[in-house]
């Protein structure tokens, strides 16, 4: 197999060569590995790779060389060590806690998380004996109370998950370097097209590809970008032993999300700015939640930290639960499902969705009111976005 890819090669380069490998049929696109275990030339190579003193293939919940070129490419876009691919976003998150901490450690998670990531903490976590203290993200000083000697991960989104919140990525680094302590930073949202953390000095970068990674809707995924020895060793030998690791085919679809990541972020970001902007000037809207707005408190920080603003655009409406599931049920084009990422423009009710299994206390401390609408802008026009929306706005009229 023959593998050319360089590192001083530039983003798109690397978005589309990187990791490849080629066998002896010569293909030029990626193959999928579609088998469960690999054959050994003799008993004595299969105990070589078994023990780990011959590198190689042995079976796929662990060594897959499509999954290995998903990985490749990600940690190159990335900027890297290593990456360990898995089965759905949230299993990269379990990896990773359950690889790096134990029982009596302390997590600070900014408190505007995906849901599931809350009750993964809250429910599971916690029966092991890992506590999680929430702060606000944009808050330092927050973070650095809540800092006791048993803190062993800062964990966060930016942006946030709906509201569009962002952290300060370097000073967060400083501050938890300062005190031994894991920066992980979930770069779902800005993939690294549009933002990367290790830049900005975080320890560990986490994804759910089912979003951007592959940004057409078709599978779930997920990855965890690190080091060497933390995601290498600690967390790769969590996912051999446990197996939430990511299928063949789904990686080889990853792959080819990734060699359109770089321009469907510039399209979906610049749709989603002008969707922002016209969402200012409704009667109905009451706040909209956008980091290329010069009315979000933080938009100077998104301009340093990264290179665009990203395509999900969320907005209060005035009347509550009421007037925000008129404006989802009365659109035509949009797609009414919580995912997001996709080339297709998705809308939904993050208090009855996404967050809907969080208590109401844990909905308001995380700013998710009753009247707020999350839209994750894809690659349609994007007049026939805002045509669509104001056949609710409309109906509230």
């Amino acid at each position: 197999m023959d593998s050319d890819h360089s590192p001083e090669l530039g983003f798109a380069s690397l978005a589309v060569r990187a990791g490849q490998v080629r066998t002896a049929e010569g293909e030029h696109a990626e193959p999928i590995f579609a088998t469960s275990s690999f054959v050994f030339t003799n008993a004595a190579e299969a105990a070589a790779r078994f023990s780990g003193t011959l590198p190689g293939n042995i079976y796929s919940r662990f060594t897959n060389p499509t999954v290995r070129m998903f990985q490749e490419r990600l940690a190159a876009l990335e900027g890297g060590e290593t990456c360990i691919a898995t089965a759905s976003g949230m299993a990269a998150i379990l990896a990773t806690c359950m690889s790096l901490l134990k029982s009596g450690d302390h997590i600070i998670s900014a408190s505007g998380v995906f849901g599931t990531t809350l009750s993964l903490l809250n429910q599971y976590l916690s029966k092991f004996g890992v506590a999680t203290t929430y702060v606000r993200l944009s808050d330092l000083s927050a973070w650095e109370m809540a800092i006791r000697p048993e803190t062993r991960m800062f964990y966060l989104e930016t942006p946030s998950n709906p509201l569009m919140e962002l952290a300060d990525i370097q000073a967060l680094a400083d501050l938890a370097h300062s005190h031994n302590i894991l920066l992980v930073v979930d770069n779902c949202f800005c993939t690294p097209a549009l933002q990367q953390p290790f830049k900005l000095g975080a320890d560990l970068v986490i994804h759910s590809a089912t979003k951007y990674l592959d940004g057409q809707g078709r599978c779930v995924g997920g990855a965890v970008v690190g080091d060497q020895q933390r995601v290498g060793v600690d967390i790769y030998g969590f996912l051999r032993t446990a197996g939430p690791t990511m299928s063949p085919f789904n990686a080889w679809v990853f792959l080819k999300g990734l060699e359109t990541l770089r321009l469907r972020m510039q399209a979906c970001s610049e749709s989603a700015l002008c969707l922002a902007e016209w969402l200012e000037t409704q009667p109905a809207v009451e706040r909209v939640y956008y980091p290329g707005l010069p009315s979000h408190p933080q938009h100077e920080l998104a301009k340093r930290q990264q290179r665009a603003f990203g395509g999900i655009v969320s907005f209060d409406l005035r009347g509550g639960r009421e007037a925000a599931w008129a404006v989802i049920d009365n659109t035509r084009l949009l797609s009414i499902t919580a995912n997001l990422g996709d080339t297709k423009t998705t809308i939904t009710h993050p208090a009855t969705t996404t967050h809907g299994r969080l208590t109401p206390e844990e909905r308001e401390r995380a700013g998710i009111g009753d009247g707020l609408v999350r839209v994750s802008v894809g690659l349609e026009e994007t007049v026939d976005i805002q045509r669509d929306l104001e056949r609710g706005f409309q109906r509230l009229a």
